[in-house]
């Protein structure tokens, strides 16, 4: 497990939730993926794009991480259903985040299990 993984997908999520794009952009690769059920993009561009049109309201929950891919499940305030995010990092910065509609599902896509679950 490396915590440094870790700490950043944590730094990303809380410069999202706060709509600091200048910290999200230090954070990301210049040639970062998004992707979520509404599409996909890639760069700072898309980036910026996709942050805007987000409302994040969700607290990280269990994180799961192993070589470089780290999946963070997201419980939105006040729902009972979860989603997931999964992170590409590498040198300390998101390369790639996708967007799941489920924890299960975010696991399935990234070959992760329970034994890679951090706590």
């Amino acid at each position: 497990m490396s915590t440094s993984e870790i700490a950043t997908v944590l730094a990303w999520h809380d410069a999202l939730a706060a709509g600091d794009l200048a910290t999200l952009e230090q954070l990301s690769s210049d040639d970062i993926e998004v992707a979520g059920p509404d599409g996909a993009g890639q760069g700072h561009q898309a980036l910026r794009q996709w942050a805007a049109s987000a409302q994040v309201t969700a607290e990280i929950g269990r994180l799961y991480v192993h070589d470089g891919v780290v999946v963070a499940e997201l419980a939105p305030a006040g729902a009972a259903a979860t989603r997931a995010a999964a992170f590409r990092v590498v040198h300390d910065h998101v390369t790639a985040v996708f967007a799941h509609d489920s924890l299960e599902a975010a696991l399935a896509a990234t070959d992760l299990t329970e034994a890679d679950r951090a706590d």
